[in-house]
Formats: structure tokens, sequence, C-alpha cells
């Protein structure tokens, strides 16, 4: 059996603003954190024509993310596998996560949940969520009788 350390940079100062009843951590991410292995990181933009999400997965098969909108929410899910082990190897120290993970975002009204798209990259997702076109306000001519 090797023994595995898994290098956390934050998890004393997290374990100490535990006990005070703090943490770095929003409650949805702590939430998330205690039913899944790791919250991949995501960049959030918003453009003229639409919404664009990056979420960084390294090492996950885009094939196997799954991305469903259901009541306004985009949800995103998977899981990066572990490598196996070969033996007589052990690591040093453990820095990636591994595991299922499970991502969930609110879209504003404006957001068109008909026509999201999601394309992987060099361990990049990238959602594409178009906006709803905008009725333009127009002047109502007034005819005289």
């Amino acid at each position: 059996m090797s023994y595995m350390n898994l290098y956390e940079p934050w998890g004393l100062l997290n374990q100490v603003l535990k006990n005070k009843g703090q943490s770095f951590r929003g409650a949805e991410e702590e939430r998330a954190a205690s039913m899944y292995n790791w919250i991949p990181t995501a960049d959030i933009r918003e453009e003229s024509h639409q919404f664009v999400i990056e979420i960084d997965v390294p090492g996950v098969e885009p094939s196997e993310i799954e991305v469903s909108m259901k009541a306004g929410i985009l949800s995103v899910q998977g899981e990066r596998k572990q490598e196996k082990q070969v033996d007589g190897e052990s690591y040093q120290r453990v820095e990636r996560f591994y595991g299922t993970f499970h991502r969930q975002f609110s879209l504003p009204d404006t957001a068109d949940s008909e026509k999201i798209s999601a394309v992987g990259k060099e361990g990049v997702l990238y959602i594409s969520i178009p906006k709803k076109a905008v009725a333009q306000p127009r002047r109502i001519k007034v005819d005289v009788q």
C-alpha cells in the first residue's frame, strides 16, 4: 500500500476558519465540496450577443461531461478518473483532484436556453449561451380621423 499525501495550501487556514465558523468558500461551494470530489474553476463573461462560461476540466474527456438545463439552472457534471498506479511507483505529493464534479449556474431571463452549445478544447469546456432577441422599441403612428 502506498501513502499519498494530498497537498492543500489553504487546508490549515480553512480548518482554523472552519473552527471559528468561517471559510473562504461560499455556502454553495461548501455543500458541493461535501458531495463531490472537486470543483473545477470557471470564468463567466457577457458579450453583446451571448454569455460564455469557461470551465477548467483538464484530464476529463469532453464526451463524458454532461451539460443540462432545467428551470433556469445550467448544470455541468462529470468525472476526472485517477490514473492507475504502476507497481513499484509511489507519489511523493498529490495536488490534483480526481473524482466527480458538479457545477450549477443560474442563468438570467435574457438567456436563450434553447440554443446553448458546449465545446471541449485543450482541457477547457466552453459553454455559449446566446441572448434572446430583445424587442426593439418602435414608434407607433397615431392616425387622425
